[in-house]
């Protein structure tokens, strides 16, 4: 339940006044216009009011809001005064909740309490990110949305998905305005002076306030009653709802036609005041297809004072949901169609000016080079200059290399302590001495030498490399292992312990493993025990990793090097000392090589720098394994004799506090933490007395290069300053895998200066340039310095991409180290070595500034004044959106910031990038608390977006929730970003909610296309004239000479012929679903069957010459018959489909909508139908009292009729076709006797049918060519047809198929249904049907009876699939048919193949053709629709002007031929829709010609190939119907192409089908899969629509399997679909609105 701001309950949208008083105050201040007011005045109250958190109570009330509170309304003081004027005034009117006083709210407002409280509360967060100006400034962005009254729908689940149940079932909508229209900018200004209450035209609404009740709501939601009427000017419209006939206006169609005028006056000298403010606002997306009013930012005004006394103006407001109407005011009582409107108008909120777009030069959508804005931040500074550290300055002590050092204090002292390890107690488990170390490490260096292999060949040698395996509790173990390595001069490459098989980021390791040659883990007892055995006892290989011997390297299990055997120790050199794993942002595993002259100078570096000493105590809670936490407690400790108590990560769990008891117990100079552990330490920390860190004289802060660390350092020396913490103590350092440690603020002396602090303006930093920001804007970002450059390094920053070219004074970059002390190279990958570890920087000039490589930290920032260093982020989480720079640990900072800190689980929160059309877009990812319900999610989520929008100015493209702890972790328990991300574009991420902004966010669109005015018919033909082209027309061959049974003009008079002629000739003969014959007609019998039907009709149902008969009959014979006897009877046929027994309550209606529309005086049936009609269920779903008289056939008479009727004329009606199109609607054309016979004759000639043949046919015989097929053309040519109704293939697959191969028949129909019935059910059996003998090898043709474009997927499966059968894939084609002539092609027995052609998509939504080559992008195959029938000529038209198109344009395809139909029966008459579609002239050109109009687009080619005559053969290409295709942003989309993508993205998607309401895109997929997946597919269904089709995806809707409507011919229902969706009838799983 979402209420657009801090999740106050019920409270209205307007806050009320917090006292009377106050409400007093403001009520005089409400005369005051707010026009005048200048725009810095009105910010001013909220910027005091952030930053004073200590007021006293006194200021408290005048305050307008607390920053906790964040609410503010731009002149909040007008604005509530004159709400609560407003309630007063019409607050009368409405029903009061019993107990609530409209004047009191129920809020109790929140004093800031101290900050020290605030903190402690705030248990659960991740602290890296910690920070109270921060959250504050967070609370101010919050606050400045609230005047942008940002509604989001909440997404709606299915409950069986919602934990908790919750009130998301209905969306109370916001209860402040009136409906907020689509009026146009002029018509607005054109009405200022209006009146409102003189019914000056404009809706005025009754606005309900806030006291009305949930109850109230709800039963008003569910009674379907609005209780707000609107008197829109368009009234005429809102009366018409969505008719099903087929002259019922259509939403869409009335939607389309509609402009709602807005309640929303605009006053005029409002419109002079703001101009040049909104200037550089461009106008919304076209969500709504009308013009927005222009103004950019919606102020909120009050009435000017001389209004009049009228029901004060509602406050224009976003994203209400209240009118529950459609665009135009077609009220709706449906939650669905609420939250598409609220969509819509929240939508349409202006938004930021977006970056210079794509633009379309000839539909080659370029990506326009981003001009710079000059207004744009630039840096200015002069170039800077590479800082120098101070010399490295040798001691003479130094030892000359690490393990000389081992050895020196391992023989002179070896009863000095080198590791204290703790146990998860807290108690000190283990005491390592030097002496201990140097004995083991000795001995291990010997085992691996010599122990490993045999004499003849050691396994390990000097430089190989081994992997070190050891948990974070054994720092001992690791340490004896390392130093073993180092003497044995064998490579170490320390890892995580894998711990399963699948191990997140595990495989990536092993990768690691392998490209370095690693065949021996070392590892520790225990952890040899805990890893993962097979039955056998042996560690199974883990995925990715190479195979591996594990040799566990305690000295227990280790042999004794003989007496005389010593390690040979050298001088530090240039061979590699050890291997540190680094992961990268795409989740790769790169080794860094140090050398071991490096590892001796960084140690030397850091003992200078942080002036160690012999024999200082150090505590460590770092991984000791790698980074800062190897460098000090395994490397530099062992260098200066020093002692290590080692804290374990399970400790710090278990007891936060462990690190600062043991610097205390053993009064330790040096500590080593990340700031979580300074965060910690604080929630744990309740007034300890004993505690004091008086001993400490550095606090080293591993991620002190993290911005956000610093809050965490403030709040620890604030607390335990009082415990002799002194402030200089603390000391950041920055570092990376690559350049080791890149700085440390050193611990200082006392009295000297205190470490710098940089407020810079996150906005400059987005541009990568510095702007100190006095600390009063909402959007800064604090840096502390990590000090200065290391002794010994040169330091420079460059720019981040490109040449590396030196930066401005005042500009970020990457920071770049030249000294020894870092790593060398990436472990055997040399390309990347050169571009990181071997730099060189260059100055303006180009010339490099020294001759020595530089290396590259990965960390951004600048080298300030005072040559002190700051960090401002890290490379690898960079993300560029819209040419900004953005870090992702900025936006998690911010998204902790937000208010509900319980929400989010542990602060786990990734934020990573994806890149969908050509940039970058922001993906959130948190973990929420097990306990959160959909409201405080939903609540959260709207917050984030509008935190993030308010202080990055960046928009979130996808928010995700999961449950807690479902992320992978790293083996730190961090969340591991690659794998999160690559789950997320998998679709395997699972989340638990998910909000999707891509309306916000995506402003690279390519331009809409503006409409050209049209070129007259006559230039266009004359321009294709000059350039060659062909006018696109074509025809069938002519019918040719007339044969006997062609003399008939009727049936009738075929069939009496036949049944003289040769009555034993079977005509029919229908299968059952095992393929064996159930019934067979010859000539004879069906010609008596026939008289007595009419007989039946003449003494049953005394029907007069031409009456109208509804045949309600299952596929079969009988419908044959009583067709047959209609025609004898004189009487006019219906074929009609019968209801479904388990489905009555709606296929029933449509039965009699076919029966009342096509005006039948009675209905002829079986006797189970006829029980089925008058059964309880049906009388339950229709009115069974006005069915015309039901006759059923069952049982004939006996006698004959007197006489059959011979029609007088050809031209009259033979029977009429009734049939639902796609677009739900019903359509009958009438079918004379003319055209009937040559419609017969016109497929006799091309299928070359004759009385020997026999044709196979699988399809529904109630309408188009199925219904010709199966009752009439047999009659006509005398062939056998073989019927197998498609019903039957549900419960035998294989029928159709075995039917064919048994009667070895060579023609076959069928629909596209039976096919993809066929492809799935036996995809898999062709084996075994082979072996059973199926054979198809006699088919010539198999044609799919359609009334669309072919689809190709589904007829090339098919003739793969059963290509092993013998079935020729030349075979399968298609035919194409429409209302106004239900067959233009078939793909006859002759002629050439039909052809495929490769078009391009995006050309076609220019309605233009442009033929690519196979596999291009953006192509898409179209192959031909058959060939075009005997008596047939085609032309392509253009819809609009009705003028001829070339060759290879797209229009709409009219025909001319004897078998069209001859006009629409309708109840309605409507004589105009019938002359345009069926007696259509060109407007140019051929104007005498009559044409039929088939509503469909497509295009003729000329081919190649020759045809039965010897011309060149025309192809005709069908694209889609007019009446389905889509209009958005100026072009045309056809529904399959985008679903065709959609399909693809996920293997869980079975079906899908989209749609448009009030001009945004539907898509509703099918899910087959469990319903937690049900999320996963409204990212990836989002990106694939941006990717492919450029176009926004307004709401996803995941349903179950078979939700979605399919017509007999196999074709997607989609306006049934998307009046069942409005009306709320799908049960979705899911449904989300993209914002």
């Amino acid at each position: 339940m979402l209420r657009g701001e801090d999740g106050g309950g019920l409270d209205t949208a307007e806050d009320k006044a917090r006292t009377e008083g106050e409400g007093k105050e403001s009520l005089e201040k409400t005369k005051i216009g707010e026009e005048g007011m200048p725009e810095e005045m009105k910010e001013e109250p909220r910027e005091r009011a952030i930053r004073q958190p200590k007021q006293t109570q006194e200021t408290q009330k005048e305050r307008l809001f607390t920053p906790t509170e964040g609410r503010s309304f731009r002149g909040d003081i007008t604005q509530k005064g004159y709400e609560k004027k407003r309630s007063k005034l019409i607050g009368a009117y409405f029903p009061q909740t019993p107990g609530t006083d409209p004047s009191m709210d129920r809020r109790t407002p929140v004093t800031p309490s101290s900050r020290y409280h605030r903190r402690r509360s705030s248990g659960s967060r991740d602290e890296r990110y910690r920070s109270d100006v921060h959250t504050e400034a967070v609370q101010a962005a919050l606050a400045k949305h609230k005047e942008r009254k940002m509604a989001v729908p909440m997404p709606s689940k299915r409950r069986s998905l919602v934990v908790q149940t919750s009130m998301d079932a209905y969306t109370p909508p916001d209860t402040s305005s009136g409906s907020e229209g689509e009026g146009q900018g002029d018509e607005d200004e054109g009405r200022d002076d209006e009146e409102e209450e003189g019914g000056g035209g404009g809706g005025t609404s009754s606005s309900q306030e806030g006291s009305i009740s949930m109850e109230h709501w709800i039963s008003r939601a569910i009674h379907g009653t609005s209780s707000t009427t609107t008197t829109a000017s368009s009234s005429s419209s809102s009366t018409r709802s969505g008719g099903s006939g087929a002259a019922g206006g259509r939403l869409a169609d009335v939607l389309a036609q509609q402009v709602h005028i807005s309640t929303q006056h605009h006053l005029r000298h409002h419109h002079h005041h703001h101009r040049h403010k909104t200037e550089n606002y461009s106008a919304p997306p076209d969500v709504t297809g009308y013009t927005n009013n222009t103004d950019g930012i919606q102020v909120e005004r009050t009435p000017a004072a001389g209004t009049g006394t009228g029901t004060p103006r509602p406050s224009p407001r976003y994203g209400n949901a209240e009118l529950m109407e459609t665009g135009d005011g077609v009220p709706v009582s449906s939650r669905v169609s609420a939250k598409i409107q609220q969509l819509v108008n929240t939508l349409k909120r202006p938004k930021r000016p977006p970056l210079r777009e794509f633009f379309v030069d000839d539909f080659e959508e370029l990506l326009d080079v981003q001009q710079p804005d000059p207004n744009l931040p630039k840096a200015e500074g002069a170039q800077m200059v590479a800082l120098r550290g101070e010399q490295l300055g040798v001691v003479t002590n130094w030892p000359p290399s690490l393990e000389a050092a081992l050895q020196r204090w391992g023989t002179i002292s070896p009863k000095a302590p080198c590791l204290s390890t703790m146990d998860t107690n807290g108690k000190p488990l283990y005491v390592l001495t030097y002496g201990k170390l140097w004995s083991r490490s000795v001995k291990v260096a010997f085992n691996l030498l010599y122990k490993l292999g045999t004499k003849q060949e050691p396994l390990v040698r000097p430089g190989d490399r081994v992997a070190l395996v050891f948990p974070n509790n054994d720092p001992a173990a690791f340490m004896t292992a390392f130093y073993g390595c180092l003497l044995a001069e064998v490579v170490p490459v320390p890892i995580e312990v894998p711990l399963s098989r699948k191990d997140a980021g595990s495989q990536q390791i092993g990768f690691l493993l392998g490209s370095c040659g690693v065949t021996v883990a070392l590892t520790s007892d225990v952890c040899h025990k805990g890893l993962p055995k097979s039955p056998t006892g042996e560690i199974p290989q883990f995925r990715g990793w190479p195979k591996v011997l594990w040799f566990v390297a305690e000295s227990k299990h280790l042999s004794k090097p003989p007496r005389d055997w010593f390690p040979h120790i050298k001088d530090a050199n240039q061979d590699t000392a050890y291997i540190e794993y680094k992961t990268c942002k795409d989740g790769s595993v790169l080794g860094v090589a140090v050398t071991r002259v490096s590892m001796l100078t960084h140690c030397q570096a850091l003992t200078q720098t942080c002036s160690y000493s012999e024999a200082e105590t150090v505590v460590n809670v770092l991984d000791f394994k790698k980074d800062v936490g190897l460098w000090h407690a395994v490397q530099t400790s062992v260098m200066n004799m020093m002692h290590v108590i080692s804290i374990p990560y399970a400790l710090m769990k278990v007891n936060p506090l462990s690190w600062i008891q043991k610097v205390c117990q053993y009064k330790a100079k040096v500590a080593c933490v990340k700031s979580r552990d300074m965060h910690w330490a604080l929630v744990a920390h309740r007034d300890q007395r004993d505690i004091n860190l008086s001993s400490l004289r550095m606090l080293l802060l591993a991620d002190g290069s993290n911005p956000w660390s610093i809050s965490s350092c403030d709040a620890f020396l604030n607390v335990f300053q009082t415990k002799g913490l002194k402030p200089e103590v603390i000391c950041p350092c920055a570092s990376s895998p690559e350049a080791l440690t890149v700085a440390i603020r050193r611990p200082l002396e006392d009295g000297s200066s205190p470490p710098g602090r940089g407020v810079l303006s996150m906005q400059g930093l987005s541009h990568g340039v510095i702007r100190i920001d006095s600390e009063e804007k909402l959007s800064v970002l604090t840096l502390q310095d990590v000090g200065s450059v290391m002794p010994g390094a040169t330091m420079c920053a460059v720019k981040p991409e490109g040449v590396p070219q030196l930066c401005k004074t005042d500009e970020i970059g990457e920071l770049c180290v030249c000294t020894v002390a870092t790593g060398t190279s990436y472990y055997g990958l040399a390309g990347m070595t050169k571009n990181t570890f071997e730099v060189f920087p260059v100055s303006t000039s180009g010339s490099p500034i020294t001759e020595f490589p530089f290396t590259r930290t990965g960390l951004l920032g600048f080298i300030g004044p005072a040559g002190l260093i700051f960090v401002a982020g890290k490379m690898d989480g960079l993300m560029v959106v819209g040419g900004r720079r953005h870090n992702a640990d900025d936006i998690v900072a911010t998204a902790l910031a937000v208010e509900p800190m319980k929400f989010v689980y542990r602060g786990r929160i990734a934020v990573f990038s994806i890149t969908v059309l050509h940039d970058e877009r922001i993906v959130v990812v948190a973990e929420q608390r097990p306990d959160s319900t959909e409201e405080d999610s939903f609540q959260w989520m709207s917050r984030v977006l509008q935190a993030i929008d308010g202080i990055h100015q960046v928009g979130v493209y996808c928010l995700a929730l999961v449950p807690s702890n479902t992320l992978p972790k790293t083996p730190l328990g961090g969340i591991h970003l690659s794998e999160t991300k690559q789950l997320f574009l998998e679709g395997a991420l699972h989340p638990c909610n998910v909000l999707m902004c891509p309306h916000t966010c995506v402003t690279n669109l390519p331009k809409p296309r503006q409409k050209q005015p049209e070129i007259g018919p006559a230039s266009v033909m004359v321009g294709n004239l000059v350039s060659g082209k062909r006018i696109a027309q074509a025809s069938g061959r002519d019918l040719g000479q007339i044969e006997d049974n062609d003399q008939f003009l009727f049936l009738s008079e075929v069939l009496q012929w036949r049944a003289q002629t040769t009555p034993e000739h079977v005509l029919f003969t229908l299968l059952n679903s095992r393929g064996t014959v159930s019934s067979s007609l010859t000539c004879m019998q069906l010609h008596k069957r026939a008289e007595k039907i009419a007989a039946l009709l003449a003494e049953r149902g005394h029907l007069q010459d031409g009456d109208h008969v509804a045949l309600v009959y299952p596929p079969g014979i009988d419908l044959i018959v009583a067709f047959y006897g209609c025609l004898y009877a004189g009487c006019v046929p219906i074929t009609v489909r019968p209801p479904h027994p388990q489905n009555i309550s709606t296929t029933l209606p449509t039965v009699k909508m076919i029966v009342e529309v096509s005006r039948s005086v009675c209905v002829m049936t079986t006797q189970l139908i006829c029980k089925l009609l008058r059964s309880k269920e049906a009388s339950a779903a229709v009115d069974v009292r006005t069915w015309p008289p039901v006759l059923d056939t069952d049982d004939l008479p006996k006698k004959k009729p007197p006489l059959l009727h011979k029609p007088s004329n050809p031209d009259t009606l033979a029977y009429l076709d009734f049939s639902v199109s796609t677009t739900g609607m019903l359509a009958g054309v009438q079918m004379s006797h003319t055209a009937t016979s040559a419609f017969c004759r016109s497929i006799k000639l091309q299928g070359e049918l004759y009385p020997s043949r026999e044709v196979a046919i699988c399809l529904d015989p109630y309408c188009g060519l199925g219904f010709v097929l199966w009752c009439l053309c047999s009659v006509y040519s005398g062939h056998r047809s073989i019927l197998i109704p498609p019903s039957e293939l549900e419960l035998n697959p294989s029928l159709w198929l075995w039917s064919i191969s048994q009667q070895k028949v060579r023609d076959t129909f069928c629909s596209y249904s039976v096919m993809e019935l066929c492809t799935k059910g036996l995809g898999l059996q062709t084996d075994a049907l082979k072996s059973r003998g199926l054979d198809l090898s006699r088919v010539r043709t198999c044609v799919v009876v359609a009334e669309e474009r072919p689809r190709i997927a589904l007829t090339q499966s098919f003739s793969k699939l059963f290509k092993d059968l013998g079935l020729h894939p030349r075979a399968v084609s298609t035919s194409f048919g429409c209302r106004v002539n239900l067959a233009v092609c078939l793909q006859g027995t002759s002629g050439p193949d039909p052809t495929t052609v490769f078009v391009d998509m995006r050309a076609l939504r220019h309605d233009r053709v442009r033929l690519v080559e196979r596999g291009s992008p953006h192509s898409l195959p179209l192959m031909e629709s058959g060939k075009i029938l005997p008596g047939v000529r085609i032309i392509i038209a253009n819809p609009e002007t009705k003028g001829p198109m070339g060759e290879s344009h797209l229009g709409e395809i009219w025909v001319h031929s004897g078998h069209n139909s001859s006009g629409y029966f309708t109840v309605y008459g409507d004589e105009t829709l019938q002359s345009d579609h069926f007696s259509s002239r060109l407007s140019f050109g051929d104007t005498q010609t009559i044409w039929a109009r088939t509503g469909y687009l497509g295009f003729l080619r000329r081919t190649e190939l020759t045809d039965a005559s010897g011309e060149r053969h025309d192809a005709l290409y069908v694209v889609g119907a007019l009446e389905e295709a889509m209009e958005l942003r100026g072009m045309r989309y056809h529904p399959i192409d985008i679903e065709t993508s959609v399909i693809r993205t996920h293997k869980s998607i079975t079906e899908c089908a989209v749609f448009t309401w009030t001009n945004l895109l539907v898509v509703v997929v099918e899910l087959d899969g469990s319903e937690q997946e049900a999320l996963d597919l409204v990212p990836l269904v989002t990106n694939v629509v941006l990717e492919e089709h450029y176009l926004i995806v307004g709401v996803v809707v995941v349903v179950d399997i078979g939700v979605i409507p399919i017509n007999s011919r196999g074709e997607k229902q989609r306006m049934h679909l998307r009046d069942g969706f409005l009306a709320d009838q799908l049960d979705p799983i899911y449904v989300a609105y993209n914002m």
